[in-house]
């Protein structure tokens, strides 16, 4: 018997003598673009049309295989498809619900396919036609709604998540789909919330739920009044809140553990042992082969909660047992996405884990610690245009954090301590940090060593300058509250002051290349008013007298590249050029640091020469500091614990717009409606009369 083949909505044998037979689904597609009214011949048309199976490939292909001037002439019959396609929802039937809701994503991404150039106003006339758009719209989001709140089906839930991020997708700049000013009008902000708060639905739908609400957020939120920022900034419902907080912390988990794999797996092969072979000398090659693919929709979704809702910020660090440590995902990990910006939601396993009781054998951890892994990843590489914006954005959510006075309350909480295990950049001067020896202290903690990580090694050629500034910034705030909390932290403050001064070497060794692109004299004068703050403010935050005095020391052994950093701006200050006021700042900040160098120099070339020794211990360096404190006269500088709050609408608006378009052209892109094969959907639906 010769066998079927079934190709674009074809059924044929493979005899050449018979005549390819059309599927009937295809037949009605056809009859529904001609310029005749299906129905008129057949009245049940519509009715039988959402009892087939719906063949997406030969809908969409046929859209977008007209002209302009074609679909304008069956534009009657695309706008009845879309209205019985709105009537369908309403039915019993769960199959034709189905039926009619992948129907609207092919109608959508069809005419979306064949009016990318045009303006959305285009595509919804396309669609329903302008004068019955706002009633069609209405009707479609209020069943949605209804469908999403409902206790029935998850396939018709996760169905209809994929319907809206069509619709907001549907063209590259969302702020420019006007087709969401109905879905702005017509509100599913609570069934969102409702996904989200319930258990069960969020594990199913939880991932689409975040990205579409991450989106929803960002349609035109710099021109007008968008109502879904305005309630997610006053949530404050306790379930809600922990579940879009589990939701991304599975995510972001899912990732850290995908690259843990892959590093593991690069250690334990064959690049491995050639290193071993050969020396260190391909490090940097190899790691670089150890990527994942960064996910900025979630990371979206994070930024957006951090920024308006205050009452968010407690869900950082509400505890559960270490994702990955608690159940092990049975079979090969999901395959992910060949595109740049990662959709594929966490697998099942993951989302499961999380809900289990705490074990006091299992180290906790919270959605603070798993985002601070995230970030270290990240922002390990930034050489690639889409992981220098996710380590952008990252920085933003961490200068929305340091500002916030209850986020800083549970980072410097010595009740809360956490051992975080953060990734580190292979270097050749540094050995690979053992994950047994890290100590319990509290969050504030990892997030210095995550600043100080970035700062030590991000000293190159193609020189992040926006992200150093930011990196500062945190730094700088966080200081800012220990100092007003009179927070006394027991960090190692020494490994933060040797990475600013080899920021500030690296600064004058590369000068002429970093000023043809960059105004150095900025970040040089965040990292000398650091130091100032240290100075001025040190004995009210340093954990211990002698931490005040490691700071001087460390200043003085240095002295040579700070006396180096005064010559260089003092040189550029006093000619006519472009970077004279910037540099003069930087002159008159270093007062108090010369005034230190000055001052104890001598002194300590003095004490050498008196006890004939040749080079002093360091002991005997603090020894001569100690002694000599009460004649140090030092300049009190003002603003030193000010700074400028983060605004997003002023500063960052351009990178959150092209950001928004990249997740939205990736969502659209990796959007798949034909999961559910039609066994599945009978199976579940078999009470179908």
């Amino acid at each position: 018997m010769a066998q079927v083949e079934k190709r674009g909505g074809l059924l044929r044998k493979s005899s050449a003598y018979k005549k390819p037979l059309k599927e009937k689904v295809v037949l009605m597609y056809d009859e529904i673009f001609m310029t005749e009214d299906p129905s008129k011949c057949s009245p049940r048309f519509w009715e039988e049309l959402f009892l087939m199976k719906v063949n997406l490939e030969y809908l969409e292909g046929k859209l977008e295989s007209l002209d302009g001037e074609e679909l304008m002439k069956i534009k009657e019959n695309i706008n009845c498809l879309f209205q019985h396609c709105i009537q369908a929802l309403g039915e019993e039937h769960p199959i034709r619900v189905v039926n009619a809701l992948q129907t609207l994503c092919a109608l959508i991404r069809g005419v979306h396919q064949k009016n990318k150039s045009t303006s959305g106003f285009d595509i919804i006339n396309m669609l329903m036609g302008f004068d019955k758009a706002e009633l069609c719209m209405k009707n479609l989001m209020e069943s949605l709604d209804s469908l999403l709140c409902a206790e029935g089906s998850e396939s018709l839930k996760s169905l209809c998540l994929k319907l809206l991020l069509c619709l907001v997708t549907v063209t590259d700049n969302i702020s420019q789909n006007t087709i969401l000013e109905y879905v702005m009008i017509n509100s599913i902000f609570e069934a969102i919330l409702q996904i989200l708060s319930h258990p069960p639905s969020r594990r199913e739908h939880g991932y689409d739920a975040v990205v579409l609400l991450a989106l929803l957020v960002n349609y035109r939120k710099y021109e007008s009044v968008n109502p879904y920022i305005v309630k997610l900034s006053i949530v404050d419902d306790e379930a809600t809140l922990n579940g879009m907080g589990l939701v991304i912390a599975q995510a972001l988990s899912e990732y850290n553990r995908q690259y843990k794999d892959k590093e593991e797996e690069h250690q334990g092969g064959f690049f491995s042992a050639l290193t071993n072979m050969v020396g260190s000398m391909f490090i940097a090659d190899a790691h670089e082969k150890i990527s994942v693919q960064t996910n900025e929709a979630i990371l979206l979704a994070l930024y957006e909660a951090v920024h308006l809702n205050r009452n968010f910020i407690t869900v950082l660090a509400q505890s559960h047992p270490e994702m990955g440590l608690v159940t092990t995902p049975v079979g090969p990990a999901p395959a992910t996405p060949a595109t740049p910006l990662g959709t594929t939601p966490p697998s099942a396993d993951v989302i499961s884990s999380v809900e289990l009781p705490l074990d006091a054998d299992v180290q906790t951890s919270n959605l603070l610690i798993t985002f601070l892994k995230y970030s270290s990843i990240v922002m390990q590489d930034t050489k690639d245009e889409h992981r220098l914006h996710s380590g952008k954005l990252c920085l933003i959510i961490l200068t929305c954090i340091a500002e916030d006075q209850y986020a800083n309350a549970f980072l410097h909480d010595d009740n809360m301590n956490f051992r975080v295990n953060l990734h580190r950049m292979p270097m050749r001067h540094r050995k690979k940090a053992a994950d047994k020896n890290l100590p319990c202290r509290p969050l504030v903690c990892a997030v210095l060593d995550l600043m100080v990580e970035f700062i030590v090694t991000h000293m190159m050629k193609e020189f992040p300058m926006d992200l150093y500034v930011r990196c500062i910034q945190v730094v700088h705030k966080l200081l800012c509250y220990q100092k007003k909390c009179r927070v006394r932290l027991h960090y190692t403050w020494r490994e933060l002051w040797s990475a600013l001064i080899n920021l500030l070497k690296f600064l004058m060794s590369n000068e002429t290349v970093l000023l043809a692109k960059h105004n150095i004299f900025t970040l040089a004068l965040m990292i000398v008013n650091l130091f100032n703050m240290f100075i001025t403010y040190g004995d009210t935050f340093l954990p211990t007298p002698s931490s005040y005095d490691e700071l001087y020391y460390e200043i003085i052994r240095m002295h040579q590249s700070f006396d180096n950093l005064y010559s260089m701006v003092l040189r550029l200050s006093t000619n006519a050029g472009q970077w004279k006021e910037a540099a003069s700042k930087v002159t008159h900040a270093l007062v108090n640091i010369r005034a230190i160098i000055n001052h104890f120099n001598p002194k300590i070339e003095s004490y050498a020469a008196v006890n004939h020794i040749s080079q002093l211990s360091e002991e005997q360096v603090l020894e001569v500091v100690r002694a000599n404190y009460d004649t140090l006269t030092l300049k009190l500088q003002d603003g030193l614990d000010q700074y400028e709050r983060y605004s997003e609408q002023h500063k960052e608006a351009a990178f959150f717009k092209e950001l928004v378009r990249s997740i939205s052209t990736n969502v659209r892109r990796n959007l798949a409606f034909h999961t559910l094969s039609q066994e599945v959907l009978l199976k579940e639906f078999s009470t179908i009369s």
